[in-house]
């Protein structure tokens, strides 16, 4: 197995992220203006409104006030104004607003704020990304929305079309993003690979994702494994790339991204409902499918499932 890292000239990423930040700008695939002529709505839900508790304490009177942290679409950034947050993640606290009988109020937050913000009723919720663990259900409820997976993506034109299990990657060139948990899901990989007697896997790792995809592009690496919702987006904008395996975040575990509510608040249930209510409808699905990740869909949600456990448990 061969590590290292491949640095890339300020020069040619400044390019590249430029070229990257047009393809996006020009709208061909996704709307990042703060207007969002094309987002889903949805009818209010008297069967989620009425399990919200009637001792819930709303931060702000007849709206649902959530944190959201920006920082990457498609699950959330920042809109052509640089000030509207936009992406799957506000879609769906759109959505759900709507189908609790509330207007919304959307808070940019920085991500190591939220806990507290929330603990202290500052905000009613949290939609940001947030994986489900026993270590924060001890101090907050959860009502998943979205699997939280990893994803191999490869060349358009690659002849490799299917990764889902160890043997896959035996021999490949796969880049990954250093201390991270797809890192040590590769290598947990290529371990069983080696005892078995494959070839071993050889991980490279890049400053940043435009050097990944240069490398993606000029055949110096066989594919990258990395958290799918900003690869897939990648994706879906550039054409030069293909989803070809996806593994859950918390692998060999299931992991799921939930809406996070103060701890026994009276709100969670009620969210569970509309999030399922918008399932049944279709609303959901055409959230995921316009921000390309159809991939990560849960075909129910629950209140509190089995989180990830805590370290060294």
């Amino acid at each position: 197995m061969t590590l290292y890292r491949k640095p890339l000239s300020l020069a040619v990423g400044a390019v590249l992220s430029a070229i990257t930040f047009a393809s996006v700008a020009q709208g061909a695939e996704f709307d990042l203006t703060p207007e969002q002529p094309g987002r889903i709505h949805t009818e209010k839900s008297d069967k989620a409104a009425a399990a919200i508790s009637p001792n819930f304490k709303f931060a702000k009177q007849g709206y649902l006030t959530v944190a959201t942290s920006p920082w990457d679409p498609p699950v959330g950034t920042y809109a052509t104004d640089a000030k509207t947050v936009v992406g799957t993640d506000p879609d769906i606290t759109v959505l759900i607003a709507e189908a609790l009988g509330l207007k919304l109020d959307l808070v940019p937050v920085a991500w190591a704020d939220w806990p507290l913000g929330l603990a202290s009723g500052k905000y009613d919720a949290v939609v940001s990304n947030v994986t489900v663990t026993e270590e924060r259900k001890e101090k907050f409820d959860f009502s998943t929305y979205r699997q939280d997976v990893l994803g191999f993506y490869v060349k358009s034109d690659s002849k490799i079309t299917s990764i889902k299990e160890p043997k896959d990657i035996a021999g490949l060139r796969v880049i990954t993003g250093a201390g991270t948990n797809q890192e040590k899901v590769l290598l947990e990989w290529d371990r069983e690979n080696v005892a078995a007697g494959l070839k071993p896997v050889e991980v490279q790792y890049y400053d940043d994702s435009a050097a990944s995809q240069l490398a993606i592009q000029s055949g110096r690496a066989d594919a990258e494994f990395n958290p799918n919702a900003t690869l897939a987006y990648s994706a879906a904008v550039s054409g030069k790339t293909k989803l070809v395996g996806i593994v859950s975040g918390g692998w060999p575990l299931t992991a799921e991204i939930a809406v996070a509510t103060r701890k026994g608040s009276g709100l969670a249930d009620a969210i569970t409902l509309a999030v399922n209510e918008l399932i049944a409808s279709g609303k959901y699905g055409e959230v995921l499918k316009r921000w390309s990740l159809t991939a990560e869909a849960i075909d129910q949600s629950h209140t509190n499932p089995p989180g990830l456990p805590k370290p060294n448990s």
